[in-house]
């Protein structure tokens, strides 16, 4: 196994839905499909799986469960919790909800403990000693590893930083979105928080799938998810994925495998979550594993997006 598959986590978002829309639960991989891309992603060295119990109404979680009572791997879980399970239902960090919300969580993935638990969004509800005081409490237990953030601004981690222990922030960046740079990332370094980088390649526009004037490809998030992506059909992109295809197919790789390779070069970038849709779609993630960028290269992939 490749050391550098650290910096890669099996995302499993779409195994039983896509995300965490109530609408799409069930629109997702079936179990088998899902099982199919735990084997890949195993298979090419990947030891960390990423879920939370909102993906597909609870789906992911019983399907990575599943995978580990067929198998008997077990990877580095990380699970989070926020999201309503079902439309109507509640969410947020509260403390009776957040101890019962990892308990369904671990009984769906058949363990006694995951590694990392995450706060799925900022519960401006609820107050933050309250839900900070459960994780270390769930830490307390052993019940888990640690705890952290995802989708979360400056502001927010400060003020986590300043009444508790974080571990991970997980946040969009890519190409395409690059907001963390200016404040989120050099806090996370100054605080000793982990950075991961969910999306890194942009909801597939990194890929190359979407053209200029064609119809976006059946199944795929444009079709059904598309509103955090419409900013993207923009002149000024397709211009950046013309370049980002010639600069990747002079190195012999895919527009993928060099867009996942210039996410995790950050220097405060600790690694990268991928969400294959079949096993083929993580032969990116080995072309990244194989490229080293230099400062310049990363200058030079970053000017193509401006």
């Amino acid at each position: 196994m490749d050391d550098r598959t650290s910096h890669f986590s099996l995302g499993c978002g779409n195994f039983g839905g896509i995300g965490s829309a109530p609408e799409l639960f069930g629109r997702g991989e079936t179990d088998e499909g899902a099982g199919s891309i735990m084997d890949a992603a195993w298979e090419l060295g990947l030891r960390r799986f990423d879920t939370a119990d909102a993906y597909g109404g609870g789906r992911s979680e019983r399907a990575i469960g599943g995978w580990i009572r067929r198998t008997g791997n077990l990877p580095t879980l990380t699970t989070k919790t926020f999201n309503p399970m079902e439309e109507g239902a509640d969410r947020g960090l509260g403390r009776e909800r957040v101890l019962r919300q990892l308990d369904t969580s671990l009984e769906r993935l058949g363990v006694d403990s995951v590694e990392l638990y995450l706060a799925h969004e900022f519960d401006r509800d609820t107050p933050l000693d309250e839900t900070l005081a459960v994780f270390e409490e769930l830490v307390s237990a052993g019940k888990i590893g640690a705890y952290g953030l995802s989708n979360v601004g400056p502001a927010e981690l400060g003020a986590t930083l300043a009444a508790g222990r974080p571990a991970l922030v997980q946040n969009s960046y890519s190409l395409l979105d690059r907001g963390d740079e200016a404040e989120l990332l050099p806090l996370c370094a100054a605080g000793g928080v982990s950075y991961q980088a969910f999306s890194p390649l942009g909801g597939g526009w990194l890929t190359g799938k979407y053209r200029r004037g064609e119809a976006p490809p059946a199944g795929s998030r444009m079709t059904l998810r598309p509103e955090p992506y419409r900013h993207l059909d923009d002149e000024r992109v397709y211009r950046g994925l013309d370049a980002l295809a010639a600069a990747a197919a002079a190195r012999g790789v895919s527009t993928a495998g060099l867009a996942l390779a210039w996410a995790v070069s950050h220097p405060y970038v600790e690694s990268a979550v991928v969400g294959p849709r079949r096993p083929e779609h993580l032969e990116p993630v080995r072309e990244a594993l194989g490229l080293a960028l230099s400062t310049d290269e990363r200058a030079e992939l970053g000017s193509f997006f401006p």
